[in-house]
């Protein structure tokens, strides 16, 4: 193949191959011809600025295998697939697959010109992005992961090296920390031409999960009407994230073990292995090995998925990135309602400063949106206090003051609240008749 060629053309019939690339070659495409698959595929890399126009049914490999290998070297480069009007549920199966386009056979020559003139220029955006993003030096890691902390300065420095090592990643956090923003930060300076692929296992009904994973053939199961391709497979040659995964549930874990082990999978209700090209980036908030010992989780999955291990900082010891990060929500929260971003006094980021912030920084994201509504009431010091208040008497307040506000982050559900603080249902009652508080009594947790 020609280094310059624009188009890799594939036919097994020599004369609609020289007839595509006369075709092509008076619009001054270079085209590379090949008569088979094994022959196109043989030279293709990962960044070519190539687009493929290919028959769909040939001898050797169809539109399938096509789609298959080149999506394990490069899944963005596009596929325009030609097939005659029998072959053409064949062509939108592959297109369901991951190809760009298809086109009737014999091609209609400005048809032709024209979808491969827009998969061209498909694909040199495609590249000219990619090369933005690895042309981001060190100081695009603080535009993502902003904070100038000790913590942050730390996670930042560690995120850098794992980025482009080929290993896998557990990320763990507590609630609104932010680990898929961190997972997504880690793929896109990883360099990884792939998706990203997210999937949340706690959110995924346990009779779903593993067709969610793993795919499934037609009639594989009740339902099954026909392949579906799962978010593993998806993910082939980018990042799969999975959240929650202290929620997968067992059966599910040691289908993940294989596919971490041996980075094949089998779609259901099916005995093909299909290799994966997949960095995984698994997050939870729990301890993984605690889990394994009370038998929840699998150990060997626990000690598989904590090679590279990140612990994001809650946002408690983040707090000289409080200031920070509430003017940084401030800004998107005013640019998506429209609005100019209100002043923001020094009292009030001491108070911001004074906050727990049980639910970290999307805690802190929901006061911006809610401040520049004007919904947001400020913790602030009681007008009635003065200056010779008892230590006592402020510290009493003080706790009054976030008892009262979580209590209406969770909706006056006191066993919620009660979590979210650390403390028991019954501490936080004896605590609220302590200060006269009163919370919804249908919103509490029986």
């Amino acid at each position: 193949m020609r280094p310059e060629a624009d188009i890799i053309l594939i036919d097994d019939d020599a004369s609609v191959l020289e007839a595509c690339c006369q075709v092509l070659e008076l619009e001054d495409f270079g085209v590379a011809p090949h008569g088979s698959v094994a022959s196109a595929l043989a030279n293709l890399r990962a960044d070519s600025g190539t687009v493929i126009v290919s028959d769909v049914r040939m001898p050797d490999h169809d539109g399938f295998d096509l789609v298959a290998a080149v999506r394990r070297i490069d899944p963005e480069i596009p596929i325009i697939l030609m097939s005659g009007h029998g072959d053409i549920p064949m062509a939108l199966r592959a297109m369901r697959e991951g190809a760009w386009d298809f086109l009737e056979k014999p091609a209609d020559p400005v048809h032709l010109i024209e979808t491969v003139r827009r998969a061209r220029e498909h694909r040199r955006l495609l590249l000219e992005n990619r090369r933005l993003r690895l042309s981001v030096d060190k100081d695009g890691w603080e535009t993502r992961l902003i904070g100038h902390s000790a913590p942050m300065v730390a996670l930042r420095e560690k995120l850098q090296r794992i980025a482009t090592a080929s290993a896998d990643v557990l990320i763990i956090g507590d609630t609104g920390t932010g680990k898929e923003v961190t997972a997504r930060a880690l793929h896109d300076f990883s360099g990884r031409k792939g998706r990203f692929v997210a999937v949340n296992c706690g959110a995924i009904p346990e009779t779903m999960l593993e067709s969610e994973l793993f795919g499934h053939e037609a009639g594989a199961f009740t339902g099954a009407r026909e392949k579906r391709i799962g978010k593993i497979e998806y993910a082939d040659g980018g990042t799969l994230f999975l959240d929650e995964i202290e929620s997968m549930p067992l059966a599910a874990q040691v289908r993940l073990l294989r596919v971490l082990q041996e980075r094949v999978i089998e779609r259901l209700g099916s005995n093909v292995e299909l290799p994966v090209n997949i960095c995984v980036v698994a997050a939870t908030k729990a301890d993984l090995h605690d889990a394994a010992r009370r038998g929840e989780f699998r150990e060997d999955l626990a000690y598989r998925l904590d090679i590279a291990r990140v612990e994001l900082p809650p946002l408690a010891r983040r707090k000289g990135d409080v200031g920070l990060l509430f003017q940084h929500f401030l800004g998107l929260a005013a640019k998506r309602q429209g609005r100019t971003p209100p002043p923001v006094d020094a009292d009030h980021l001491a108070d911001l400063n004074a906050r727990l912030w049980p639910g970290n920084v999307r805690e802190l994201r929901n006061v911006a949106e809610r401040f520049v509504l004007g919904l947001e009431e400020r913790v602030g010091t009681d007008p009635a206090t003065t200056d010779d208040e008892t230590l006592e008497a402020q510290m009493d307040r003080l706790e009054r003051t976030i008892l009262v506000n979580s209590l209406a982050r969770y909706d006056g559900r006191v066993g919620a609240t009660a979590d979210a603080l650390g403390i028991s249902r019954k501490t936080l009652y004896l605590k609220m008749r302590k200060f006269d508080i009163d919370a919804r009594s249908d919103g509490d947790e029986g």
